[in-house]
């Protein structure tokens, strides 16, 4: 079963169950990528909709802080449940202890000797755990691992 016939499904089963704040979240994730299928090939790839997946669970997660600072409880609320639909589809991430020793084997591969060197670590990094990792996470790991 593909991501998008998973969504699928997941919608007619809130419809059925009348969930309406579950079937919104769904619905927001099978519109981006229907969006995206338009824009392309008309294919999404799962690769691509874990990407699209990721961006939306990032949104709610910024939008849900901003709520929070300018005291808006209730829609803060609103972005939390939304996020924490779209969270079960997103895939798992990586742990820290996971992405320091994947660090540490880039460095060692490149030959980076110091923080001049991040753009050589982080080339080779961002596209092998594209994903996988939080970028700004792994930035801080490779930042700290030169650094040392």
């Amino acid at each position: 079963m593909t991501f998008i016939e998973t969504i699928n499904a997941d919608i007619k089963k809130a419809m059925l169950a009348r969930e309406k704040k579950k079937l919104a979240a769904l619905r927001d994730i099978k519109s981006k990528l229907l969006l995206e299928a338009t824009a392309g090939t008309g294919e999404v790839s799962d690769a691509v909709a874990m990407k699209i997946v990721m961006k939306l669970h990032k949104q709610r997660t910024e939008t849900y802080t901003l709520y929070m600072k300018e005291g808006r409880e209730d829609l803060a609320a609103d972005e939390k449940f939304e996020a924490d639909i779209i969270n079960a589809y997103m895939p798992e991430m990586m742990s820290e202890e996971d992405i320091k020793k994947e660090v540490n084997a880039a460095i060692a591969t490149t030959g980076a000797s110091g923080p001049q060197d991040m753009g050589k670590v982080m080339g080779m990094l961002s596209g092998k755990l594209a994903g996988k990792a939080d970028g700004k996470l792994i930035a801080s790991t490779v930042k700290a691992a030169l650094i040392n």
